[in-house]
């Protein structure tokens, strides 16, 4: 792995020449991401965002955590006990540089601690799952490191407004696949990552798998086709 994110996270940080990521998909064309909105405060956040940081107790786990900017407020704003996870080694020196205390390069699969009371999968939080197929190892592996009343507050969105539609009003979706599922690509400075497996899942579909691995699920907010979800254990 290239490590493209944290290569455009390292540069914004220490101002190296930084520029913009590019990402596509399987379904979408070329889309410019800043890097700047990967630093972005609280006030910045979405409404998904500002309610998982709302609903956040106790000792808390941050998935994906990119740069650390959810694990930061959580650590700084409301004095809770943070560790920020992810496979990107420079996004998690970035982390450390930063001032998040608990910063873990390392796959989610292969984490151990337990006992968190919030779990936070954030900006496509499902995406992690990559697909539909996965999805139980995902959610046994999260059941297995939450406390007993504890929580996980994960997005994702459902991605169907994106296909075509025929002349009575049918989506095109792939016949062979969920149409959630895609490949993601990542570009910087010329170079570009191999395309990884992405997950984005309707809530229904989400709610079936959570149900059928042990939680209980409720949607806690809707933007647009987005939504923010909280699992507890049943």
């Amino acid at each position: 792995m290239k490590d493209l994110m944290g290569c455009a996270i390292w540069d914004y940080y220490y101002q190296e020449n930084p520029k913009d990521l590019q990402t596509e998909t399987s379904i979408s064309e070329l889309d410019d991401l800043p890097v700047s909105y990967l630093f972005r405060n609280y006030k910045e956040m979405n409404a998904l965002e500002k309610k998982a940081l709302e609903l956040a107790s106790g000792k808390v786990l941050d998935v994906g955590a990119g740069a650390g900017s959810h694990s930061l407020y959580l650590q700084n704003d409301k004095k809770l006990e943070v560790t920020a996870i992810d496979i990107s080694p420079k996004s998690i020196e970035i982390c450390k540089e930063r001032g998040i205390k608990n910063a873990i390069c390392e796959d989610f699969l292969q984490y151990s601690e337990k006992d968190f009371n919030t779990i936070l999968l954030l900006m496509n939080g499902t995406g992690i799952f990559q697909s539909l197929e996965q999805i139980d190892e995902y959610l046994q592996k999260l059941k297995n490191l939450i406390s007993e009343n504890g929580q996980i507050l994960i997005d994702s969105t459902d991605i169907l407004y994106m296909y075509d539609q025929d002349e009575d009003g049918g989506v095109l979706v792939p016949a062979d696949g969920y149409y959630g599922e895609l490949d993601y690509y990542v570009h910087y400075k010329g170079e570009s990552e191999k395309p990884m497996k992405w997950l984005y899942l309707d809530f229904n579909t989400l709610k079936n798998a959570a149900v059928a691995n042990g939680f209980k699920i409720q949607k806690v907010k809707q933007l647009e086709d987005s939504y923010l979800a909280q699992l507890t254990l049943k």
